[in-house]
């Protein structure tokens, strides 16, 4: 909206026509100034509360941290030997050690198309299929190439979903190529693997040639694998790296679960930080609206969660206490003493989904997060379209304002413009009545 007036007038009165425009625009923008205000007070709501949503979010990640933390988190493996395998934990898992002795990698089958076939010194057009016609088979699956090329073949076989690996391979020279057709076991051991073109056989008959992988665990033989990722125990896989002996140790440990502790208490307390910013004699942009209550009513039923029938019922017992301003404080010394108790301490945290302190929390946390209806999530939304459509009102506003403006500048312009004709009209006749009189009175 235009802060002055576009009129500019010539009669004497032109300054009393910009009084009226003013007067009627400053009248016209009262409620203008209302909306501005309002729209104000809603951006300063949405910078409040998009201010404790981030510190709400940060006690939300740490009790997922905490949900990490108190499952696969909380196993370590070592191995003894590196070079003989690795191991990887997983859910089911639980602590142990195991001595494992691989005696054998063991060998994927292997074979190459015989000789006396087609040679094939271009395999993008040619293929070692004397059959015009071929009708090809892979231990009696139909193989369908999409172009009756060894290439063509090849890819054929590798895209039929059977555990076999072609290639082509050119034992020849780089002048005087031989290009073949390799297979491959995806499996260890002995794999017999024959493919026949409708008439033909392209592959020896030699037995197969590859062979289990063999190792012990704890002294005792296991059986034979056909492949080298093995499974040691519930939720713990090694892959056998070479032969050799080696030793893996699966333990818990409660550090990560305490440093979890201690990083939701210190976002908690951030949290309340926040929330206080909005309470009392000096409250902020939020003061007042039950948003306010809700949330820290919610954050406090985390931390008060009780439940459970075993040695621990309560976040207190882990070492949690409210002081007198309702932030919290976390006792390292008494949590490390009741870890002690540790499936105990597993069974009260329980796992998001299942049961226990997490479940209930990351519950709470949900109703204040959840993207589509959380509460949080719910409240800037609402703040958000409100300044939308504030701001499309001051708009609308502001173009009604200065249309009203540019009208009265225009009707005042125009009887400006007719005083002012009238002025130099009436100039002209009292210059006219003067000018009679005084001949009248020279010739009197």
């Amino acid at each position: 909206m235009s802060g002055s007036t576009l009129f500019s007038g010539t009669s004497r009165y032109s300054s009393d026509f910009t009084a009226i425009i003013e007067r009627a625009v400053a009248i016209a923008s009262l409620p203008l100034m209302q909306m501005q205000l309002a729209k104000q007070r809603l951006e300063a709501e949405s910078s409040a509360i998009g201010s404790l949503n981030a510190k709400v979010m940060a006690v939300q990640n740490a009790i997922s941290s905490l949900n990490n933390a108190a499952g696969l988190s909380s196993f370590s493996t070592s191995i003894s030997n590196g070079a003989v395998l690795n191991a990887t934990v997983g859910t089911g898992a639980f602590s142990g050690t195991y001595t494992i002795e691989v005696t054998s990698l063991g060998a994927y089958s292997t074979v190459m198309s015989k000789d006396g076939l087609e040679r094939a010194t271009d395999p993008s057009t040619q293929t070692i299929s004397a059959n015009p016609n071929p009708v090809y088979t892979l231990n009696g699956v139909e193989i369908r190439p999409a172009s009756n090329t060894l290439n063509g073949l090849a890819a054929a076989i590798n895209s039929a979903g059977l555990d076999i690996q072609a290639t082509v391979v050119n034992i020849g020279s780089g002048t005087e190529p031989d290009y073949r057709l390799a297979l491959q076991s995806t499996k260890l051991g002995p794999v017999a693997m024959q493919l026949n073109d409708g008439t033909t056989d392209l592959f020896p008959d030699d037995p197969p040639n590859g062979f289990y992988a063999t190792y012990k665990v704890n002294g005792v033989d296991a059986l034979p694998s056909d492949s080298r990722t093995i499974t040691l125990a519930p939720g713990l896989t090694a892959t056998l790296l070479s032969e050799g002996t080696a030793t893996v140790t699966v333990s818990r440990s409660t550090t990560a679960i305490q440093n979890a502790i201690s990083s939701l208490v210190n976002s908690y307390n951030a949290a309340v930080d926040e929330l206080e910013k909005h309470r009392g004699p000096n409250a902020g942009a939020l003061a007042g609206q039950g948003l306010i209550l809700t949330v820290w009513d919610s954050l406090r039923s985390i931390i008060q969660y009780t439940g459970g029938t075993g040695k621990f019922s309560s976040m207190t017992d882990l070492g949690l206490a409210f002081d007198q301003e309702g932030r919290l404080s976390f006792d390292v010394s008494a949590f490390q003493k009741a870890a002690e108790n540790y499936d105990e301490l597993i069974a009260f945290l329980g796992k998001a989904g299942e049961g226990g302190f997490l479940n209930a929390a990351t519950g709470i946390m949900d109703s204040l997060e959840n993207d589509t209806n959380g509460i949080l999530t719910t409240a800037a939304n609402s703040i958000n379209a409100s300044i939308v459509a504030e701001g499309k009102h001051i708009s609308e506003t502001e173009d009604r304002i200065e249309n009203l403006r540019r009208a009265l500048t225009e009707q005042m312009a125009a009887a400006d413009a007719l005083i002012a004709t009238l002025e130099q009209q009436a100039i002209y006749l009292n210059s006219m009545f003067e000018a009679m009189r005084i001949t009248a009175q020279k010739y009197r």
